[in-house]
């Protein structure tokens, strides 16, 4: 995966090359359905503070197949698959609500919370006539249960029965941020949802490059909460499936920041905000952290910017569709102004986001433009071309790293 791009006989650059075929061509698309969202991995399917009551549910996807999550009355937590085991319909149209059992809109075959079929109508007949088969079995019928883990509140699902226990997974780097994070009850403050029209893994792609940041949005570079000038890191697990961006933004200079950004469109100092107050808010990190990107393998974010708390999970359609979905929450004992200015800040996150709405853009625009092309490829080599840590934020050493994972799951090359 690492190649020499330049054949002088001096030092050889290295840089990733990611063949364009891999965003556009649908066997890559099934071969991820299969390798990746069923192999074994964890995906990430939702807040324990989404289902708080005993019935509560939540209807998900891991990749492209439809689950629902719901909580049993014993407490537990369960995801289970969204195709009835009948005829196959959705169970769950919804996407949220309570219910005592789980019921099929077409011939209402129903389930209990952990997706046990308890009910079939007209089992036994109708005045004599039809029925099931004398061997019929209700329990030989539920629904496909998935494994899960929690983690400090945040739900995992996978279909491997044989996947490595969740922390073991996600590795120290990752539990010990999201321990950071999560690191009490929260408070759930609303979804944003954002259909995107490119491949799911430019997304990826995206949350794994500090280096794009504050060169393709304005108000971050602008306003001073994101700068590559700024003191931060881009580290990744053992495995360099996952990755942890941070910065702080008390490492600001702006004498030296304008010099480093000299030319740049994207730190205009004629921008001024007529609302000033939506960048006011309180240090809550002892470490003076004030941005944090935390992206697991395949389809999880964890993000901290400013006062803004949220996950973002990534929901595939096909090859050139995915749903990006953001749930905000705060901590459950924040006072009124907490609340506020957690709210307040929501601007700056999510499909329209002041520091975020370029993103769905620039997948579009890489996807329509790779569109077709089967021989070209990717060159990715900030940094020095390596799935690398960083102190620093000019490089692309994470998104390598992810590359590597799915080199080594997926494969470059189609089956013959």
């Amino acid at each position: 995966m690492n190649v020499a791009v330049d054949a002088t006989p001096q030092v050889a650059p290295q840089a990733c090359r990611v063949p364009y075929r891999v965003f556009t061509d649908p066997r890559f698309y099934a071969l991820e359905q299969q390798r990746i969202f069923r192999g074994e991995n964890w995906s990430f399917v939702g807040l324990e503070a989404e289902i708080p009551n005993p019935g509560d549910y939540k209807a998900t996807a891991v990749g492209d197949t439809p689950v629902i999550v719901t909580r049993d009355t014993d407490g537990s937590v369960n995801v289970v698959q969204n195709r009835c085991a009948h005829r196959g319909a959705l169970i769950c149209r919804a996407l949220r609500g309570n219910a005592k059992h789980l019921e099929c809109v077409y011939h209402q075959w129903a389930y209990n919370l952990k997706g046990d079929l308890i009910g079939v109508p007209f089992r036994r007949g109708v005045q004599g006539n039809g029925g099931m088969p004398e061997d019929f079995v209700l329990g030989e019928h539920g629904l496909d249960r998935l494994r899960v883990e929690t983690l400090n509140g945040l739900i995992f699902a996978s279909f491997s029965p044989t996947v490595m226990a969740l922390r073991a997974y996600l590795g120290p780097v990752v539990v010990g941020q999201i321990e950071r994070i999560m690191n009490r009850p929260i408070r759930v403050l609303g979804d944003q949802r954002q259909y995107i029209h490119g491949n799911w893994k430019l997304y990826a792609e995206n949350v794994r490059d500090p280096y794009h940041a504050s060169l393709l949005h304005l108000f971050h570079t602008t306003f001073g909460l994101y700068r590559s000038t700024q003191q931060g890191k881009s580290v990744m697990d053992e495995s360099r499936r996952h990755s942890l961006l941070f910065a702080s933004s008390g490492s600001n200079d702006d004498k030296k920041d304008k010099e480093a950004y000299k030319g740049a469109r994207t730190f205009d100092t004629g921008f001024h905000l007529q609302d000033p107050s939506v960048l006011k808010g309180r240090q809550e990190f002892a470490d003076g952290v004030t941005l944090v990107i935390l992206a697991t393998f395949p389809n999880f974010v964890l993000q901290q910017i400013a006062n803004t708390l949220a996950v973002r999970q990534i929901v595939t359609y096909g090859p050139d569709a995915f749903e990006l979905v953001w749930t905000h929450f705060g901590y459950a004992d924040d006072d009124a102004e907490m609340q506020a200015i957690r709210i307040k800040q929501a601007n700056l996150i999510g499909p329209a986001g002041y520091v975020s709405m370029e993103d769905g853009e620039a997948v579009e625009i890489v996807h329509r433009a790779v569109a077709g092309e089967d021989t070209k490829a990717s060159y990715i080599a900030m940094g020095g071309g390596r799935a690398d840590d960083a102190d620093h934020l000019v490089t692309e050493g994470a998104i390598i790293g992810f590359w590597q994972t799915y080199r080594n799951i997926v494969g470059f090359d189609l089956p013959a």
